[in-house]
């Protein structure tokens, strides 16, 4: 596997002994594991949610850094949050909490190390 940034390249031997080159979006996955490594290293308590469909709309993680309420929103390359999404996001801030969401770990820590620098 090669990771070109929003493609991951996987190639892969077929039966008749030929090699044959995919290439695959990058995943959703593989960003929510880098921000489990940015709030790891920050020292950041977080869950992520099991969505079930019979609970109030949430976002990916939901944690706590130096005292205060934060939630972050993953999203694959290109795609945008729900309305319902939106409208989590922004009660999380009408009510003090910290909310961002990104499609990248570079916009995501940004946002979030902009947010930690205020506490």
């Amino acid at each position: 596997m090669i990771d070109h940034g929003y493609w991951l390249m996987f190639i892969s031997p077929l039966s008749d002994g030929s090699m044959k080159t995919f290439k695959h979006p990058r995943t959703e996955h593989k960003l929510k594991v880098e921000v489990k490594n940015m709030l790891d290293e920050a020292g950041a308590w977080y869950f992520m949610p099991v969505p079930t469909g019979m609970q109030a709309a949430t976002l990916d993680f939901l944690g706590c850094y130096k005292g205060r309420f934060f939630a972050i929103e993953t999203k694959r390359p290109g795609e945008k949050p729900t309305a319902r999404q939106e409208m989590s996001m922004q009660r999380i801030k009408d009510a003090g909490g910290f909310s961002c969401w990104g499609d990248n770990i570079e916009h995501i820590r940004t946002f979030f190390n902009l947010w930690a620098s205020t506490l």
